[in-house]
């Protein structure tokens, strides 16, 4: 007999996937390249050259054994090494290998952190708006993901509802900075208040309430904008991070776990890592791949797209009378619909060929996501069926 949890959730598909696959087999038809596909957050720039060049020199002169063969559990150990040594000199926390753990992406570290710090029946809080695979990662520990509603002024923290779902079943909390959907950066405040309650309700309760900091759009922060160190506020912090976005490698599913050397339990959570791999299957990313990413750590793609395409986005958006929270990083712009069923938004946007992803997915009806990882020609001419969709749809909303 099948599981039934997992049959129920063939019904529940991703709805940017769904919606991803929609845009790709609409440009079968008419061409993709007139489809303006902004469901997907796929990494559109090429890979940094320094990548392309380390990969090579591996394939042509490293052992076989080496770059094939299975890596210590924990991920390999000069990797490890390398990637606490640039984490200290970044952040200036004494990072060592003992810290880290190599994960199979940041969905990986994520299955890890999750494990470490709940077990079935507890809690872990996030904020909306979040990223919707979030629910099915908790949820299928037999932990319990339960969701702050959004401040939608700011997209920062709504703390008077975070406080009062913060109770002593709470084991974790869970942020993402920079954010997906809205694309907002915590500011240093934020981190601050965070900070304090967290450390006033670990006191209180008689149990350490982590945080678990999801952080792969790190290096994606735009101009004027200060992205602060989730770790440098709080001791009892879970890095979860991804190169899949800083490198645009994301089929190469490579990341880590870096947990707060000040943490008091910080060793034994990373080799308990190595023990939640046995049960779960995340193990022991490809060996290629670590060495690798561990020669560019202080090196990205040409993340400077970004920027342009939502500077673009930004002022069209305004222009036409949306309401947008205007975002400091990542490749997500998330505005308020112009009605408030966000879905039907989405579906007349449709007819248009643009691809949009209703927020209600993100914990925030009424709004919608635009991932705008395309070329820069491709969001200009997305702006004339955007306005068309407008003045049409809802005529005149200034």
């Amino acid at each position: 007999m099948l599981v039934k949890k997992y049959k129920d959730m063939l019904s529940g598909k991703s709805v940017i996937r769904q919606l991803s696959e929609f845009a790709t087999a609409r440009g079968q038809e008419i061409g993709y390249e007139n489809v303006f596909d902004y469901s997907l957050g796929n990494p559109s720039v090429p890979v940094p050259p320094e990548f392309t060049n380390e990969m090579i020199r591996l394939l042509t002169q490293a052992e076989s054994n080496e770059l094939h063969g299975y890596s210590p559990s924990l991920g390999i150990t000069s990797v490890r090494e390398a990637v606490a040594a640039s984490l200290k000199e970044r952040y200036g926390l004494p990072y060592g290998r003992e810290h880290i753990f190599m994960a199979v992406g940041a969905a990986g570290a994520l299955a890890h952190a999750f494990r470490l710090v709940a077990e079935p029946g507890d809690e872990i809080l996030t904020f909306a708006p979040f990223f919707p695979e979030y629910r099915p990662y908790v949820d299928l520990t037999g932990a319990v993901l339960k969701v702050v509603p959004p401040d939608t002024e700011h997209f920062q923290i709504n703390f008077e509802k975070f406080e009062e779902m913060l109770t002593q079943k709470v084991m974790a909390v869970l942020i993402n900075t920079p954010n997906n959907p809205s694309g907002v950066v915590y500011s240093a405040q934020t981190l601050r208040i965070l900070s304090d309650i967290l450390k006033k309700k670990s006191a209180e309760y008689g149990h350490t309430v982590y945080l678990i900091s999801d952080e792969p759009y790190r290096e994606i922060v735009f101009s004027g904008v200060e992205a602060p160190c989730v770790s440098s506020f709080y001791d009892d912090t879970i890095m979860c991070y991804s190169f899949s976005k800083s490198l645009s490698v994301p089929g190469e599913r490579i990341g880590y776990v870096a947990v707060n050397p000040r943490c008091a339990d910080a060793e034994d959570m990373v080799n308990m890592c190595g023990q939640i791999s046995r049960g779960i299957g995340h193990n022991c990313p490809p060996s290629v791949i670590q060495l690798a990413v561990a020669r560019v750590l202080n090196k990205t793609a040409d993340l400077s797209v970004y920027e342009k395409n939502m500077e673009l986005l930004y002022k069209t958006l305004k222009e036409l009378g949306f309401t947008c929270v205007k975002p400091g990083g990542t490749f997500y712009i998330f505005p308020k619909a112009l009605e408030e069923d966000s879905v039907e938004f989405c579906r007349k946007a449709l007819k248009y060929d643009l691809v949009l992803v209703p927020g209600d997915t993100f914990g925030a009806p009424g709004y919608f996501r635009m991932a705008y990882c395309m070329e820069t020609d491709k969001v200009e001419r997305s702006l004339e069926p955007l306005k068309k969709f407008v003045r049409e749809t809802y005529g005149d909303k200034k």
